[in-house]
């Protein structure tokens, strides 16, 4: 164990700065259900995208970014899509201000902006909407405490903590104990605190994030200056054709397993499939999470445009600086670092060995730290999302519609406790991070997308189409996911589309239109563009002055912009690592001219 008396501090210091801000907030939470799980819609649009940024940049992810980074090297840029992270270009340009619009606490209750509050299929959509988001979430407290256990291993061996627990805990069962322990932190300042807690918690470890990354970035661009890395060709070229072409056979052989296995190799029909998916993925809006509640939160639609984009600016170049740097290290001392495993080298161990091994006395505790709030902001933005459709779609809707402030923030506590447990006891059954990950993205999220995207583009799609498209997408989505892993699963994805699509038609034309003053009003008010006309028709006979979106157009040259700018952004820390200075010039040339452009088609016609 390197962690020295300086590294410790920091850390210590950081947990308990982070339980004096729950105790804090504690009283302004429990002023109403509003403050406690969306900061009373008051908070600035920077502090929000700072602590929605913060709670992307989690350890499970990021482990994962550095092995892929680590085999892939700039290629690995495009695999992220398949979350997709361009979605932030989708909700930055158009779909953040629309969903803000609603003024709803979940998306579940944005429903009813949609399709009303009764009617055919009405109550169903709302329930499957509720249930989807709640198992999202908990995949996603468990997918964060599978990686939090792994790093923490690392760098402190059970040898040197065993002796001081009173209980055994078996060998594979060590992880989880550590996940445990500190998921306790993190449940006492989200629960205590709510949202109010949440953002300045998360801004607080986005400095500290920063600072660390900064610093891994400049250590391993000093040790470029004595040595050099060993790759294969194409490595460094983020461009690729049919094939990969990388072969690692003569540096680091389980690499070329490893993309074996991946199943990337095809790798232009890998990006075809992945960008099928990822454009209709981003038409369909934020999922139901803690990305999706930090927009709602927002205090103005404007505000929730900025906030969106302003997460892929600091999100990006300083996240992909600790990723650059940690795999240059690697690349370097790769003999040195223990990536073994019973199946071979496990690359996802490649971040913690890296920071246990180079990093200074301080550093390493500033990073480590970081990284620790990385979890606690991505666990408690999560479970934050999960009591809110507790409490406001569950709890008020069904059992308690006139409950108390305080019987409300009683309910608060429970249900965060609750989802806590649960979180954590399938964190038990999952195998590692990359198996949660492709369930979250393939089996459940791959389901999701057709009913979602119909929604705002389409005015005869109904609640009992949304519902029986979600049913569809999310049964075959599993199916699917159980027969076919990983890279099988997203080529079979435009056939579960297809069944979703069917589902949706099936649902939407078996139930009546939905009534047509509820879809004035949402026309009136969200303004989206798409396949509206005929309530287009009804809103002008009732108001001739009305003034409809036209800016279909303009909002896809502004995404594709954003999707170029976005990939930038993620290249430039790695250029500058690597110190290759033609494609780094050209990089900040490329982002100057798109934030010129940008500037004046979409910031400077940002409305309300």
């Amino acid at each position: 164990m390197k962690l020295h008396l300086l590294d410790i501090s920091i850390l210590v210091a950081y947990l308990l700065m982070m339980l004096l801000i729950g105790w804090y907030y504690r009283n302004k939470a429990k002023q109403n259900k509003e403050s406690y799980l969306m900061g009373g819609k008051k908070l600035p649009w920077y502090m929000l995208g700072l602590s929605d940024a913060s709670d992307m940049f989690d350890i499970s992810g990021t482990m994962w970014m550095v092995s892929l980074c680590f085999v892939y090297g700039f290629k690995s840029i495009w695999i992220p899509w398949l979350w997709p992270v361009f979605n932030q270009v989708f909700n930055m340009m158009f779909l953040a201000k629309w969903l803000r619009r609603s003024n709803a606490d979940t998306g579940a209750e944005w429903l009813a902006t949609r399709f009303g509050l009764r009617g055919t299929g009405v109550k169903a959509s709302h329930n499957i909407t509720v249930v989807f988001a709640l198992i999202g979430c908990l995949g996603f407290l468990a997918y964060g405490f599978v990686g939090l256990g792994k790093f923490v291993e690392i760098f402190v061996p059970w040898s040197y903590v065993e002796p001081y627990v009173p209980f055994h805990v078996a060998a594979r069962y060590v992880p989880h104990f550590y996940g445990i322990l500190f998921t306790l932190f993190a449940t006492f300042y989200s629960v205590l605190g709510g949202m109010h807690s949440i953002v300045l918690g998360d801004v607080i470890k986005y400095v500290i994030m920063t600072i660390g990354c900064v610093a891994i970035g400049f250590i391993a661009f000093s040790h470029l200056h004595t040595r050099s890395i060993s790759v294969p060709e194409g490595w460094a070229n983020p461009f690729f054709g049919w094939n990969l072409n990388l072969d690692w056979s003569n540096l680091v052989a389980d690499a070329n397993k490893k993309i074996a296995d991946d199943g990337y190799g095809l790798f232009g029909m890998f990006f075809m499939m992945m960008l099928f998916k990822g454009v209709f993925a981003s038409l369909a809006g934020p999922a139901p999470n803690y990305d999706m509640q930090k927009v709602l939160s927002t205090k103005s639609p404007k505000e929730a445009s900025k906030m969106t984009g302003f997460v892929s600016l600091i999100l990006l170049p300083v996240r992909y600086t600790m990723v650059i740097g940690l795999t240059v290290l690697a690349l370097l001392y790769y003999k040195q670092l223990d990536l073994s495993s019973a199946t071979g080298t496990d690359f996802e161990k490649i971040l913690p060995a890296a920071i246990n091994s180079f990093l200074p006395v301080g550093i390493l505790g500033i990073v480590l730290t970081g990284l620790m709030g990385a979890f606690m902001g991505t666990f408690s933005g999560t479970l934050n999302a999960a009591q809110a459709y507790i409490v406001n779609d569950l709890y008020l809707k069904y059992v308690k519609p006139n409950a108390s402030t305080k019987q409300i923030m009683s309910m608060n506590y429970l249900s965060g406790l609750v989802v806590v447990v649960v979180g954590v006891f399938l964190g038990f059954f999952a195998k590692d991070v990359n198996s949660v990950l492709q369930w979250i993205v393939s089996g459940l999220y791959g389901g999701y997308i057709a009913a979602n995207m119909l929604k705002w583009y389409w005015w005869r799609f109904n609640a009992n189409g949304f519902f029986w498209g979600m049913v569809t997408g999310i049964a075959g989505a599993l199916v699917f996911s159980h027969f076919f892993t990983g890279i099988e699963f997203l080529y079979y994805f435009p056939l579960l589309f297809l069944i979703s699509i069917i589902g949706c038609l099936v649902g939407t034309y078996t139930a009546p239109a939905t009534d047509m003053e509820i879809l004035k009003s949402f026309y009136r008010t969200v303004k989206p563009w798409g396949f509206w006309g005929v309530v287009h028709e009804q809103v002008m006979l009732d108001d001739p002055d009305f003034e409809p979106n036209k800016r279909f157009t303009l909002d896809m040259f502004n995404v594709a912009l954003g999707i170029v700018a976005q990939l930038c952004l993620t290249l430039l820390p790695m250029y500058f690592i690597l110190w290759m200075k033609l494609p780094l010039v050209i990089t900040i040339l490329i982002i100057a001219i798109i934030a010129f452009i940008l500037k004046r088609t979409w910031w400077n016609k940002l409305e309300n």
